[in-house]
């Protein structure tokens, strides 16, 4: 379920209560001003991080070949 606020568009994201305190706990005396900005900060940080991975490859060749030798010495090429 979306919901306009601020001009923005939200939804509602489950998280286990533990967690919910644990963070509750986490942002006393910071700047964030409820775990729902803090979970946004996080999430968009991970999400940017992956984001910015997209356009590389996982492995180099150089990867790619170490892992390609270790197979052969297992006996799996």
């Amino acid at each position: 379920m979306e919901r306009e606020v601020g001009g923005g568009k939200y939804t509602t994201v489950s998280i286990p209560t533990t967690l919910y305190r644990r963070i509750k706990k986490i942002i006393q005396g910071t700047g964030f001003t409820s775990v729902s900005s803090f979970v946004t900060y996080i999430l968009r940080e991970v999400v940017a991080s992956y984001e910015d991975r997209i356009d590389e490859e996982p492995f180099t060749e150089e990867d790619k070949q170490a892992i390609l030798e270790k197979l052969r010495k297992l006996g799996y090429l």
